[in-house]
C-alpha cells in the first residue's frame, strides 16, 4: 500500500476503494488530479494523469526519497515503479520492462524521460567514466530522437510519430553498460502532408528557424517555413516550441553522442533536399513531362553530391529491364509527382533509421563476456504511440491502433498471469476472473488469410491495376460476419460511413472509422530503383551507407519486398514476445482534456480512457482475492508496534508466526491468508484499521523515544562538560604553576644584576593570571625604583621627583623636556647673561624677557623660593621689584613648541607672562625643569598646580583677557614680545 496520505487527497491506491465501481473510480481520479496528485496506484500499476504544467516533484531530493524503498512506503510516483523494476532486475537477476501506454498527448514521452532520469540518477555511485558516458548517451539520445521522430499534432505539441523500445543493459553490479533502441513505423507520410493545425517533424522547423545564416546559405534554405510546400501548413502555426533553442540542443547532443561534423552536415543536407523536393513542379509539353523550376534540380544535385542530369533523369524517367534489354520509360506528371513524394518520404525514413543505428553503434554493449563479467541484465522502456482517433484515419492510424490492441492484450495476459503465478507460488487458491479479452480484435487484424493485413497484402499482389476499392471489397467479402467489422456496404443505413471508402473497426478503445484511400500505396511503399541507385552512387559516403540496395544491377532479379503492413505486424509480434519474457511494470497515461489545461478534468473524456485502458478490470483482478499482499519482514517492520508480542522484537519461531500473532491480537484473523513468503489481506478496511492503529502508536513511540533520547543527550552532555571541567582545571593549574616557575627562574638573581633585571623579558601569562601579572609587574617596578633611589641624597631625590612630575605633566606634549641633563637648580648670573639659579633646593633664579605695563618687553630675573616668586631687575644688582606669594599662583601655561614661553596664572587675574632666555648652552630648554620644580613643591605642600599646554595661550593681564601667540621668524635672533589686537605675539627665532 502507498504511504498513508491524508484522505483529502483521495485513495492513493484504487485497490483500496470501498466499492469498485466506475463512478467511484472516476471520483477518486478527479479528486487526486484537482489536488495536484497526478499519480495513483492500482497495485503495482501507476495511473498517470497529464498535468499540463511543470511540477516540482522530480528533483534530486525526490529521487533520494524513493531510492531503495518499496512501492507502498512512499506516495505514488513514476520513480517508485522505476525503482521497483531496477530492484527486481538487480536483486533477482531478472530482465524487467516498463510499458508506458495511453493515447496521444497523455504524457507517455515525458514519463519515459523521467524514468530514464531516475535510473541514471540512482546508478554509478563510484562515478566511473565508462558508466557515466553510457548514461549520458542514453539521456542525450532522447533529445535527438524527439527532434527527428516527434511532431506537433492537434492533440499534443510533442507527439511521438514513431514507436520506441529501449533496452538498458546493466552489469552484475547494477551499473548501465549500454543499450539498444528499436524504432517502429515512423509516420513518414507526415513529411509531405499534415492536417490543418499540425506540423511536420520538429527537425525541419529547428533547422529553418534555428540554423545559422552560413549553414542555411550553403543549403539554399530561407528562414521562412512557409516558403516550402511540404511544411508550409506548419509554418503558419503559432507554437510555444522554441525551435531555435532546440536546434542548438539537438546539435550539441548529436556531437556528444559521436556524430561527426560530416555526418551532421549530411543530415542537414537531407532535410534541405526534402524541402527543395517539395517545391519541384512538373509540367507537360505535348507528350513530354518537364520540370518547371529546373534551378531547384541543380540545388538538389549539389546537396546530394551527384550530377544534376542524374537527378533530373531519376525524377522524369524510370529504367525498366525486359530480359536483356533496358529501356527508359518516361513518367507522366502524376507519376513524377508520386515518385518525388515517395523519394522525400523514403529519404527521411532512411535518415531516421540511420540516426537510430548510429546511436546504437555508440551505446551498444561492447566486449562483454558473461563468463568474465557476470550476467548482463536488462530494463526495457517502451514508449510507443497511443491509441488515435482522428477526423481522417488512414493506414498509419490503423497500424498504431493495432499496436495498442497488441499491448492491451499483453497487459491483460501478463497482469492475470502475474496474479495467478503469485497465488500459486504462495499456495493461495486462485479464483477465476472474467475480463474483456481483445484477442478477437487482434485476430481480426493479423490472422493469416483472414485478417485485414492479409487481405491488404493479397490486394497488393494482384496483377494489373489495384485500387483501394478492390481492397475494401476484399474486406467486405471476408469479414462480412465479423462482429467487430463493418462498412457502408454491410450496413447500408449507417450514413456515418462513405460507400467504397470507409470501414469501421470496433476496437477495445472505441469505434474507429478508417478511410481506405492510400492503403494500397502506403502498404506497397513503392520507391523506384532509380532513386536508390542515384543516392547509392552519391559521392557523399554517409548517403551511400543509407542506400545499400542501390548497388544492385538493373537486370538483377530480387525477391518481392515485404509490405509495410507485414513488416509492422512482424515487428509487433517480436516486440510482444520480447516483453512477455520480462517482468513487466506498467504506466497507464490518461489525458484529462483536449485543450491542454492544467485545471480542466473532462469527465467523459477521462471515463472513455479508463474504460478502454481496462483500469477497472485491473482493479477487480487485483481485488478478486486479496486487495493487498506484503512480505512478512516488511509487514512486521511496518506494524510490529501494534502488538506487545512483536514490539520491539519478537521471540517467536519465525516472522510468519509473528505476523499471525499480531493479526490475531487485532481481530483480523478471518480477513487474511498466509502464503509462503507473504501475508494476503482481503479487504482495504483491514489495511486502514492497521494504519490507524499504527499512526496512533507511532505518536506514543515517538514521545517515548524523544524522552529516552533527550535523557541520553543530557547525560552525554553532562559527562562531556564534567570531563571538560576536569581537564580545564588541571590545565589551568599546570599553566599557573608553569608561569610562576618561569617567573621565579627568570627573576631569581635580579638583585645581583647590574640593571636589577630590567632587561629580563617577562613570560606570557595564561589568561587567568593577566591581572596577577599586572600586579606582579607593579611590585617589581616599585622595587626596581626603590633600588635605584635608596642610595640617593635628598637633593637628588628632589630632582628625581621633579623630573617625574615633569614627565607626567608634559610627556608627548613638548619636544624637549631636558630630562637627559642634570638639573642643577642653582644657576648664577655671569657675564651679564641671565640664567636660572635656585637658592638651595627650593629656590630657582630665571633670566626672562617680560612684558611691562606699557606693553613693552624688558629683561628681568625671576627668583622662585618655597614661599614667593620674586621679579628682579638685573641692571640694579637684582633688586626685587615685586613678589607674588606662591599660594596666589593657581597654574602655569606653556606652549607645545620649542619656545620658552611661560605664563604664571594668579588668583587676582594679574598673570605674569615671561619668556626664558640666555640658556647655557644655547638652545637649552628650562621649561621642563621649571614645571617639574613647581609641581614637586606644590605636591609636597599637598596643593594642586594646574599645568596647561596650549597654543595660543589665554591669560589675564591686570584683569583684562588677552591671547598670546607664538610666531617663529627667520631673521629673529632673540625672543621678543609685540602688541597685537587680541593680546601679544611672541616672535622667536625660526629654523
Amino acid at each position: 500500500m502507498a504511504e498513508h496520505e491524508s484522505l483529502e487527497f483521495g485513495k492513493a491506491d484504487f485497490v483500496l476503494l470501498d466499492n469498485v465501481s466506475l463512478e467511484e473510480f472516476m471520483a477518486n481520479l478527479k479528486l487526486r488530479f484537482e489536488k495536484g496528485r497526478i499519480y495513483t496506484y492500482i497495485g503495482e500499476v501507476v495511473v498517470s494523469v497529464n498535468p499540463y504544467r511543470a511540477m516540482n516533484i522530480y528533483g534530486r531530493d525526490t529521487i533520494e526519497q524513493y531510492k531503495g524503498r518499496e512501492l507502498y512506503e512512499r506516495p505514488p510516483h513514476l520513480f517508485a515503479i522505476a525503482d521497483a523494476a531496477y530492484k527486481a532486475m538487480k536483486r533477482r537477476n531478472k530482465d524487467t520492462c516498463i510499458v508506458i501506454s495511453g493515447e496521444s498527448g497523455a504524457g507517455k514521452t515525458e514519463a519515459s524521460k523521467y524514468i530514464m532520469q531516475y535510473i541514471a540518477a540512482i546508478t554509478n555511485p563510484g562515478q566511473r567514466a565508462e558508466v557515466e558516458r553510457v548514461k549520458n548517451m542514453l539521456l542525450k539520445s532522447n533529445c535527438v530522437l524527439e527532434a527527428f521522430g516527434n511532431a506537433k499534432t492537434n492533440r499534443n505539441d510533442n507527439s511521438s510519430r514513431f514507436g520506441k523500445y529501449m533496452d538498458i543493459n546493466f552489469d552484475f553490479k547494477g551499473d548501465p553498460i549500454g543499450g539498444h533502441i528499436n524504432n517502429y513505423l515512423l509516420e513518414k507520410s507526415r513529411v509531405i502532408f499534415q492536417q490543418e493545425g499540425e506540423r511536420s517533424f520538429h527537425s525541419f522547423y529547428q533547422m529553418v528557424k534555428g540554423g545559422p545564416e552560413s549553414l542555411l546559405r550553403s543549403l539554399h534554405v530561407s528562414k521562412d517555413p512557409t516558403a516550402f510546400n511540404y511544411i508550409k501548413v506548419g509554418g503558419h502555426i503559432k507554437s510555444s516550441i522554441d525551435d531555435g533553442g532546440d536546434f542548438k540542443a539537438v546539435a550539441d547532443a548529436m556531437k556528444v553522442i559521436g556524430f561527426t561534423a560530416d555526418e551532421l552536415q549530411t543530415v542537414y543536407k537531407v532535410l534541405a533536399t526534402i524541402l527543395h523536393l517539395g517545391n519541384l513542379t512538373f509540367g507537360v509539353d505535348g507528350d513530354t513531362t518537364l520540370i518547371e523550376n529546373s534551378k531547384v534540380v541543380a540545388v538538389i544535385g549539389d546537396l546530394l553530391a551527384t550530377k544534376e542530369e542524374n537527378v533530373e533523369k531519376a525524377l522524369l524517367y524510370r529504367t525498366v529491364a525486359t530480359g536483356r534489354d533496358v529501356i527508359d520509360k518516361q513518367h507522366t506528371a502524376q507519376e513524377a509527382s508520386y515518385g518525388r513524394d515517395a523519394l522525400a518520404k523514403a529519404m527521411y525514413e532512411r535518415m531516421f533509421c540511420w540516426i537510430v543505428g548510429r546511436i546504437n553503434d555508440v551505446i551498444e554493449v561492447k566486449n562483454y563476456d558473461a563468463k568474465v563479467h557476470g550476467k548482463n541484465t536488462v530494463i526495457g522502456v517502451l514508449d510507443i504511440y497511443g491509441f488515435e482517433i482522428f477526423q481522417n484515419n488512414s493506414f498509419e492510424q490503423f497500424c498504431i491502433n493495432y499496436c495498442n490492441e497488441k499491448l492491451q492484450q499483453l497487459f491483460i495476459q501478463l497482469v492475470l498471469r502475474q496474479e495467478q503465478e503469485e497465488y500459486q507460488r504462495e499456495g493461495i487458491p486462485w479464483k477465476h476472473i472474467d475480463f474483456f479479452n481483445n484477442q478477437i480484435i487482434v485476430d481480426l487484424v493479423e490472422l493469416q488469410h483472414k485478417g485485414i493485413f492479409s487481405v491488404l497484402d493479397e490486394a497488393c499482389m494482384n496483377v494489373g491495376k489495384v485500387t483501394d476499392k478492390v481492397f475494401l471489397q476484399g474486406l467486405n467479402s471476408k469479414l462480412a460476419n465479423h462482429a467487430h467489422y463493418t462498412s457502408r456496404k454491410l450496413s447500408p443505413t449507417d450514413k456515418s460511413l462513405e460507400f467504397d471508402r470507409d470501414f469501421r473497426v470496433r476496437h477495445y478503445a472505441g469505434n474507429v472509422v478508417y478511410s481506405v484511400v492510400g492503403f494500397i500505396d502506403k502498404n506497397k511503399d513503392t520507391l523506384f530503383q532509380d532513386f536508390k541507385r542515384l543516392l547509392y552512387n552519391s559521392s557523399n559516403p554517409v548517403l551511400k551507407v543509407m542506400w545499400p540496395e542501390g548497388k544492385l544491377k538493373i537486370t538483377e532479379v530480387t525477391k518481392r519486398p515485404l509490405t509495410a503492413a507485414t513488416i509492422f505486424k512482424n515487428s509487433m509480434i517480436a516486440l510482444v514476445e520480447n516483453l512477455a519474457c520480462k517482468e513487466p511494470y506498467y504506466v497507464r497515461c490518461i489525458k484529462p482534456n483536449d485543450v491542454k489545461s492544467p485545471l480542466l478534468f473532462e469527465h467523459e473524456r477521462c471515463r472513455h480512457q479508463v474504460e478502454y485502458l481496462g483500469l477497472l478490470e485491473n482493479v477487480r483482478v487485483r481485488r478478486a482475492g486479496f486487495a493487498n499482499r506484503q512480505e512478512y519482514p516488511r509487514f512486521l517492520q511496518r506494524y510490529k508496534m501494534i502488538s506487545e508480542f512483536t514490539w520491539p522484537n519478537h521471540d517467536l519461531p519465525s516472522e510468519k508466526e509473528a505476523v499471525k500473532k499480531l493479526l490475531q491480537g487485532c481481530g483480523f484473523e478471518q480477513d487474511v491468508a498466509y502464503g509462503k513468503t507473504k501475508v494476503f489481506i482481503r479487504t482495504p478496511r483491514t489495511l486502514f484499521c492497521l494504519e490507524e492503529q499504527r499512526t496512533e502508536m507511532v505518536g506514543r513511540i515517538v514521545l517515548f523515544l524523544q524522552k529516552v533520547w533527550r535523557g541520553t543527550i543530557a547525560r552525554m552532555r553532562y559527562r562531556r562538560m564534567r570531563a571538560a571541567a576536569i581537564i580545564l582545571r588541571a590545565y589551568r593549574r599546570f599553566k599557573v604553576k608553569s608561569y610562576i616557575k618561569d617567573v621565579n627562574r627568570k627573576f631569581k638573581n635580579v638583585r645581583s644584576m647590574k640593571d636589577h633585571g630590567k632587561h629580563v623579558k617577562w613570560p606570557t601569562p595564561p589568561k587567568v593570571l593577566r591581572r596577577f601579572e599586572e600586579a606582579l609587574r607593579s611590585f617589581y617596578n616599585r622595587w626596581w625604583a626603590w633600588m635605584l633611589i635608596k642610595d640617593m641624597t635628598p637633593e637628588e631625590k628632589l630632582r628625581i621627583r621633579a623630573k617625574g612630575a615633569t614627565l607626567e605633566a608634559l610627556k608627548d606634549q613638548r619636544p624637549d623636556l631636558g630630562l637627559q641633563r642634570t638639573w642643577e637648580g642653582n644657576y648664577l648670573v655671569t657675564n651679564s647673561q641671565c640664567c636660572v639659579s635656585p637658592v638651595g633646593a627650593t629656590d630657582e633664579d630665571l633670566c626672562v624677557s617680560q612684558i611691562n605695563r606699557f606693553h613693552k618687553a624688558e629683561d628681568r630675573a625671576v627668583l622662585i623660593t618655597d614661599r614667593h616668586l620674586y621679579k628682579m631687575d638685573p641692571l640694579k644688582q637684582y633688586k626685587p621689584m615685586k613678589s607674588i606669594p606662591l599660594y596666589n599662583v593657581t597654574g602655569i601655561s606653556v606652549s607645545p613648541g620649542k619656545d620658552q614661553l611661560v605664563v604664571f596664572h594668579t588668583k587676582d587675574s594679574r598673570d605674569l607672562v615671561v619668556c626664558l632666555k640666555g640658556m647655557m648652552p644655547a638652545g637649552d630648554s628650562r621649561i621642563g625643569e621649571l614645571v617639574g620644580t613647581l609641581l614637586s613643591h606644590f605636591k609636597s605642600e599637598k596643593r594642586k598646580l594646574q599645568v596647561n599646554i596650549a597654543s595660543p595661550i589665554q591669560c589675564s593681564m591686570n584683569g583684562r583677557k588677552c591671547t598670546i601667540i607664538v610666531e617663529p621668524k627667520i631673521n629673529q635672533s632673540q625672543p621678543d614680545f609685540t602688541k597685537s589686537r587680541s593680546g601679544y605675539i611672541l616672535a622667536v627665532p625660526g629654523n
